[in-house]
């Protein structure tokens, strides 16, 4: 795996590596993403064969503009009117898919497609260069721990990719907000940075999360079991003992080993350490014998919901 710094030379040397059907792993604001060029089969086939994931399970196609966007889907007055507003940034958009040269297995085969355009530059200044938009899910192996940070990327997948750009840590650290807006009851169908509660006042009007696994999926994040550690997920343990291992929220107990998602009990910062710092404490697991992780109540309000969301679907047997 060739490491990329981020520079001018350094993305094109990404691009051509995107260009000659490589995989690329790369920092996006939400969370380290496994490019692929989306118009070759070569090369999407080698993300899902990578990840290890279920060729039902669509990607995300990355854009650098929502009038690229166009050219791959069809955008309702409700999808217009969502990337008006949170464009570039970490939204997905379901929507009717156009014919085009992506190739039918980065959508799944679907009707639709997800479309996201990000606020991260390395991410934006990849996909000019390549000029073609870039398929791709969360740099993990499929229902594994999302790596935010280039160090965990490296360790979980340095002997099966061809380079990695590294743009540090991620600013948020969850996977994006995703709305279907190919139906007639629009509905959230992955949480993330962006709330619920934010959407509607944006839209004026409530539309509701949909989690139900359909019988096809739309969306990634829409699997109950997801974002898994290796160790196993005690969740809402608020006293924790001697020996364990605790990620804590508020001031870390004093002698128990572990990490605080967030001294202050800040949401966004907890959101942003959330993956990081399970990578920690699932290294420090191993190293005792696969002793469980112990995670404490996280409130449910604002970006505490999609926290929340991710923990559940971790800690799923």
């Amino acid at each position: 795996m060739k490491i990329i710094k981020n520079s001018l030379e350094g993305i094109k040397v990404a691009a051509e590596i995107l260009k000659d059907n490589g995989v690329v792993a790369f920092p996006t604001e939400t969370v380290y993403g496994l490019g692929a060029n989306a118009c070759s089969k070569e090369a999407v086939t080698k993300v899902y064969t990578i990840k290890k994931r279920p060729s039902f399970n669509p990607l995300i196609i990355h854009v650098s503009s929502y009038e690229m966007a166009k050219e791959y889907g069809v955008f309702n007055d409700l999808a217009k009117k969502l990337t008006q507003k949170y464009w570039p940034g970490p939204l997905t958009i379901v929507v009717e898919k156009k014919k085009s040269d992506i190739v039918e297995a980065a959508t799944a085969s679907l009707e639709t497609i997800a479309l996201r355009c990000p606020s991260n530059i390395i991410a934006l200044d990849l996909i000019r260069e390549l000029n073609k938009p870039i398929a791709a899910p969360s740099a993990n192996i499929s229902g594994r721990l999302t790596c935010t940070n280039p160090e965990d990327v490296s360790g979980k997948l340095k002997s099966r990719i061809d380079a990695l750009v590294d743009g540090g840590k991620s600013e948020l650290g969850l996977e994006s907000t995703v709305v279907d807006c190919s139906v007639e009851t629009p509905c959230i169908l992955r949480l993330g940075n962006i709330t619920v509660e934010e959407i509607n006042s944006s839209l004026g009007y409530k539309i509701v999360p949909n989690f139900q696994t359909e019988s096809r999926v739309k969306s990634p994040g829409q699997l109950l079991k997801h974002y898994s550690p290796d160790a196993e997920l005690y969740l809402n343990q608020n006293q924790p003992s001697a020996g364990d291992i605790f990620l804590s929220f508020g001031p870390h107990p004093k002698a128990i080993d572990g990490l605080t998602l967030s001294e202050s009990r800040n949401l966004e910062e907890a959101a942003k350490n959330l993956f990081t710092f399970l990578h920690t404490l699932d290294r420090l697991s191993k190293a005792r014998g696969g002793v469980p992780i112990k995670v404490a109540s996280i409130p449910s309000n604002g970006v505490g919901a999609a926290i929340n969301d991710r923990l559940q679907r971790a800690a799923e047997k």
